[in-house]
């Protein structure tokens, strides 16, 4: 297959239908890869978290950015702040998982920052969104595990291992 070709979608939109590994990266076209997620797909917040999670579980946080930018784009306007946050942790993962320790750090900061964001805008006194995430938690999180890749001599990280628990009780 033309590896300069510009794969399309059936409405004729740039999409690349190469196969992608369980961080996201980009194989060969014909190679075996890890099942894409649908695009475009709105879910109710408790199915958002829940197939994220799921995703993060299994050491594929790009594939869990993927379901928080649907519930980014496809959610109300009041919450994209905290899903746009939540998919650049995923994203932050995904880097620390490569071995990019810059963007991953920046990337973990940047989805921390959002949700302190999003925490602030809310009743001042939550830490726990309706939709039962603890903010606090998932911010301490990206804030530690971005000052750990950055330390010298640090290695990627194991995704699965260091995935955040969406919330506390699940």
């Amino acid at each position: 297959m033309d590896e300069t070709r510009r794969d399309r979608n059936a409405e004729g939109r740039a999409h690349n239908a190469r196969p992608r590994d369980g961080l996201g990266r980009p194989l060969p076209y014909g190679a075996p890869g890890v099942e894409r997620q649908p695009e475009g797909v709105a879910r109710a917040p408790e199915e958002t978290v829940r197939e994220a999670q799921r995703l993060l579980d299994a050491g594929m946080p790009f594939h869990a950015h993927e379901v928080f930018e649907d519930a980014w784009k496809s959610g109300p306007d009041a919450e994209r702040e905290l899903w746009r946050g939540l998919a650049q942790l995923a994203v932050g993962l995904t880097h620390a998982a490569r071995g990019n320790a810059t963007g991953g750090a920046r990337l973990l900061r940047r989805g921390a920052a959002a949700l302190t964001e999003f925490a602030a805008a809310g009743s001042g006194a939550a830490v726990v969104t309706s939709h039962g995430m603890e903010i606090g938690a998932l911010t301490g999180w990206a804030l530690g595990l971005a000052a750990r890749v950055e330390e010298a001599g640090a290695p990627a990280v194991d995704a699965a291992a260091e995935a955040p628990r969406l919330r506390a009780n699940g």
